[in-house]
């Protein structure tokens, strides 16, 4: 009984090595697809000039192909939504948007993993409460891309879909766009999603930062 336990033990390992191998292999490559597909598309918000560098990015994308779109910021954070909410008016209310026959945007809070000043022992409950919701964001809205920029906020939601990836749930491509304002270094969002690595596509702003991170890609400025 005990070997035929063990067997099946080293089997599910030998699975998961497999598809955790091929997940890191297909990490950062395109996947074809139709030229014609649009692609559901999560964008994550954050203050601190978070939101204002994503809204930008967002403003130079191809509106139809990456559409619908849905908002996710943090519980706390109340200015950032209200934002996206009057870029995507605006784009309705252009009259050559394609966007009308895609459906309307979507926007989301999600609780945070630890506020500002907030103990790490207390912090440890708030972050299971933040990977659980965003586990139900992602399962909801079912994006096809992340866009992420920098706020904490990303990290459980970035990993959630890394996760499904792994289980062969839903194929997620995140694209990560360092702050303008990380010059020399990343912030800790962004090293964590560059070393673990939970981003298939990594941009930085500054040429020293690409030097120091040879796996990220130099965009030149987007503001």
């Amino acid at each position: 009984m005990e070997p035929d336990f063990l067997t099946i033990i080293a089997l599910i390992v030998s699975l998961l090595v497999i598809r955790v191998t091929y997940v890191l292999y297909w990490t950062g490559r395109p996947f074809k697809r139709a030229p014609t597909t649009s692609l559901r598309t999560m964008i994550v918000l954050g203050s601190g000039g978070h939101t204002a560098e994503m809204l930008s990015i967002v403003n130079v994308l191809q509106k139809d192909k990456y559409a619908p779109r849905s908002y996710v910021a943090a519980l706390t954070d109340n200015m950032s939504l209200q934002k996206a909410q009057v870029y995507e008016e605006s784009l309705q209310n252009h009259e050559n948007n394609v966007d009308k026959k895609r459906g309307g945007a979507q926007f989301m809070q999600i609780y945070r993993s630890r506020e500002v000043g907030q103990s790490y022992i207390t912090s440890i409950g708030t972050t299971i409460v933040a990977i659980i919701h965003a586990m139900w964001i992602v399962l909801k809205l079912r994006p096809q891309v992340i866009l992420c920029n920098g706020p904490g906020t990303c990290i459980p939601l970035c990993a959630c879909a890394y996760l499904l990836k792994i289980i062969g749930w839903r194929w997620c491509t995140t694209i990560y766009i360092e702050s303008i304002a990380r010059v020399k270094k990343l912030s800790l969002s962004g090293f964590l999603l560059y070393k673990l690595p939970l981003a298939d596509q990594f941009f930085v702003q500054w040429p020293l930062l690409q030097q120091k991170f040879p796996r990220s890609q130099y965009a030149g400025r987007v503001m």
